[in-house]
């Protein structure tokens, strides 16, 4: 006899009924889209639909200054699937994903942009991905609509460099159509411009990345937040993430290699410049040379102390809040549990 599987129910305290738990949280951060949201509305109705499991949708209004919310709030008034959440004012894109996963109560949360650029009805094939293990799904908008030389060209280059510098290969960095495992997103601290790093920061933390192509269409309402000028913002953000995956619990090793390569240097040039005084006889008291070996050699020193420094913060950091330096992703037979 074939049995039908129970959905994931819990009860709310509150108002004391069954709430049948998400599978997916479609997160969606949301800046000045009036123009969108009936159709953003009509499209997640539909895919959601037809996804056919439990789903919830969270929309981040991030300071908008239109009619957005005023659309927003109609919206989730008609529809208990759906969270708007406002912010004071504009805190950006990292922030609203921040505030979208901690309000985000299903097994994976779904990323993606309020546009329509990004297809709702994707989700499937993300989810169909991650059922087989990974924990992050991203999104490769194969055949990108958008202009070559300010979006797309700086978007390769980009994407080459982070991959590059991760080791986390993806085509498509810059795509926000992506499906995350929630018990990996707990493990991932947001801030500053860091929402597009997320797959590589999770990465860090042991979690299996793969990526599916999607589909992408043109804009049809409003107009693009961003420009080529983000590009500088993401080298920061890149060297940021590098620090942070590499030798944020080690900081001596990137400053007092750096330290000791100064003095090291510095040290050479004034060996030569000794040699040439006591043996020479030459005058090195007006040589340029003279002044930059003190100057690698106060350089290092200053450098070797910031490693200091660093480690000393770092230890304060995890030990006053208890933070492991690890991540376990399963125990099979814990028995420290059994005792």
């Amino acid at each position: 006899m074939t049995t039908t599987p129970t959905p994931d129910v819990r009860i709310d305290d509150d108002l004391a009924m069954p709430v049948i738990a998400p599978k997916i949280s479609i997160v969606i951060p949301l800046y000045n889209e009036e123009d969108s949201i009936p159709h953003l509305y009509a499209a997640l109705d539909a895919a959601i639909a037809n996804y056919g499991q439990p789903a919830e949708v969270i929309i981040i209004d991030d300071g908008s200054r239109d009619r957005s919310f005023v659309l927003l709030k109609e919206i989730a008034q008609r529809d208990p699937r759906f969270t708007i959440i406002r912010f004071r004012r504009n805190f950006g894109q990292t922030a609203a994903f921040a505030a979208g996963f901690a309000q985000a109560r299903g097994e994976f949360v779904i990323t993606m942009d309020a546009d329509l650029q990004n297809d709702p009805m994707d989700i499937p094939l993300l989810m169909a991905k991650a059922d087989e293990g990974y924990d992050i799904v991203s999104g490769w908008r194969k055949n990108r609509q958008d202009r070559w030389l300010d979006r797309k060209l700086p978007s390769m280059l980009a994407n080459r460099l982070i991959s590059n510098v991760t080791d986390v290969r993806l085509h498509d960095y810059g795509c926000s159509l992506k499906a995350y495992r929630t018990e990996v997103l707990k493990q991932v601290r947001l801030y500053g411009e860091l929402h597009r790093f997320i797959p590589a920061l999770a990465s860090q933390v042991g979690a299996i990345v793969t990526e599916v192509p999607v589909n992408h269409r043109a804009r049809q309402f409003g107009r693009s937040k961003y420009g080529i000028s983000r590009t500088i913002r993401v080298m920061l953000d890149l060297i940021t993430v590098w620090f942070l995956g590499t030798y944020s619990t080690r900081p001596i090793h990137v400053f007092g290699t750096l330290g000791l390569a100064s003095m090291g240097v510095g040290a050479l040039f004034g060996l030569y410049l000794t040699f040439i005084k006591l043996f020479l006889g030459a005058s090195i008291g007006n040589r340029p040379l003279l002044q930059l070996a003190i100057l690698l050699v106060v350089i290092g020193v200053q450098l070797v102390t910031m490693g200091l420094l660093g480690e000393m913060i770092t230890r304060t950091y995890y030990e006053s809040q208890d933070k492991p330096i690890y991540v376990v992703r399963e125990i099979v037979n814990d028995l420290s549990k059994a005792a």
